[in-house]
């Protein structure tokens, strides 16, 4: 028989105790920790977003601060670390204060006045990234360096903050998810009374040439569909099914995050007959990953366009939060969310046909 599961399997973002950036910064007094993080942080502003967890001695709680400014946004529980990880989410960096927590990875700061505390707590120091030297202290103890086990980490000067800024800047451009591509082409097409997906203005079905499209920016590429039409998209073009149903694009966006909960992505309708490799280009290389999305400016109404734009994987949370709410509408999400909005260079590009006289027009472009 096979093993019984008393849940359904989900893939789990790669989220770590706080967050998908974070770092315990332990080794130096808790005053010292806070004005590292906040002279580093200013620095990676405002390319990135940051903040700061740390312990309040007086209350016994969580309080999280925005990293940069030094203002609190939130104080919880101790164990309410689900909460903090939703509070948190809009965040790049996380910097914690690893006296009191544990993050994924850790910044090892070398102070004397912490050298037996430090001792006491190697068992914290899981992936140790960066150590950071007091001025004067010229190299790691002997005893951080066993623990290392001759793993090469970076050594910067602790009064180097424009060093450890760069450093960080540097990791948390390698952490940019991945872009997958998504063309949305589940839809009923009830006013066209046909396929929109199965149209041919390019000499292939629309969803076909829309993928070929996608396909240079990401690193693979999905035709969205609801679970019964499956079977009609043939390889080399790969299927992604509806897992939640019923919601038009939003069922779309929710499954492809639900199925790739770390990746970004760029997702277009497949009702564009118009779009270029051009306007595709012009938004895969203005993408801010820092955002939860990046799009562009409808021109028929002004709002930010949901149906080509490109979601971070912040955004899955956003949606489902939305969505909690009775709200299942892309364009809402993004009004009311951080996101970079663009000027189409092209605005013929994002034309929508959903009708055959619209259809009809469009191919007179040609």
């Amino acid at each position: 028989m096979p093993k019984h599961t008393k849940h359904g399997a989900i893939v789990k973002p790669a989220i770590g105790q706080y967050g998908r950036n974070e770092w315990a910064v332990i080794g130096a007094p808790c005053e010292l920790i806070e004005q590292w993080v906040g002279s580093v942080s200013n620095r990676l502003s405002p390319k990135w977003q940051c903040a700061f967890t740390d312990a309040d001695h007086q209350t016994h709680s969580t309080h999280v601060a925005a990293a940069d400014a030094h203002q609190e946004l939130k104080s919880v529980g101790d164990s309410d670390v689900y909460r903090l990880r939703s509070w948190l989410n809009d965040y790049d960096a996380l910097f914690i204060n690893g006296n009191h927590f544990t993050a994924r990875r850790q910044i090892v700061i070398i102070d004397e006045r912490k050298k037996d505390s430090l001792q006491r707590k190697l068992d914290r120091l899981t992936d140790v990234q960066l150590i950071l030297l007091q001025d004067d202290i010229s190299e790691p103890w002997p005893f951080l360096t066993e623990h290392l086990q001759g793993n090469a980490v970076p050594i910067l000067q602790l009064s180097d903050v424009a060093a450890a800024a760069s450093w960080i800047d540097d990791a948390l451009t390698r952490a940019v998810p991945p872009l997958r591509g998504l063309v949305l082409a589940g839809g009923k097409s009830v006013r066209m009374g046909s396929d929109k997906g199965l149209m041919e203005y390019h000499g292939k079905p629309q969803r076909e040439f829309t993928a070929d499209l996608l396909a240079p920016h990401c690193t693979e590429v999905f035709i969205s569909c609801r679970p019964d039409q499956t079977a009609e998209i043939e390889a080399p073009y790969r299927p992604l099914p509806d897992t939640f149903l019923d919601l038009g694009p939003y069922s779309a966006l929710l499954s492809a995050f639900r199925a790739y909960p770390d990746s970004a992505w760029l997702v277009v309708a497949c009702d564009l007959p118009l779009l270029d490799e051009g306007t595709l280009q012009f938004l895969a290389q203005r993408r801010d990953p820092s955002r939860m999305a990046t799009a562009f400016n409808s021109p028929d109404n002004e709002f930010p366009e949901p149906l080509i734009a490109i979601w971070e994987p912040k955004a899955y949370q956003i949606l489902l939060q939305f969505l909690a709410q009775g709200y299942s509408c892309p364009r809402k999400v993004l009004i009311n969310s951080n996101i970079a909005l663009l000027q189409a260079p092209c605005t013929r590009a994002l034309t929508n046909v959903n009708t055959p006289e619209e259809s009809a027009e469009v191919r007179n472009q040609f």
